[in-house]
């Protein structure tokens, strides 16, 4: 039985953290607020704030798949 697949899986697992983890760090230097975007929804009420973030969630899945599509083509050359 051989791990070589599994190591493969945590190492993109572990370069799309990174991915994700500088993005979000970058991204409010460079004025974009995640989570503040036109299109999410936000509801208040007294002290009981509700957050949908569906333009986010749009976005970051977007990013995601293009990431995750680059790397496993690398990979699988």
């Amino acid at each position: 039985m051989s791990l070589e697949p599994v190591g493969r899986i945590l190492m993109i697992a572990g370069i799309s953290l990174f991915i994700v983890g500088g993005l979000i760090y970058i991204f409010p230097r460079l004025g974009i607020n995640l989570f503040q975007l036109p299109g999410d929804i936000r509801l208040q009420s007294g002290t009981v704030t509700c957050l949908i973030p569906l333009v986010s969630s749009i976005i970051l899945s977007i990013v995601l798949t293009l990431i995750l599509n680059i790397i496993l083509r690398v990979i699988n050359k």
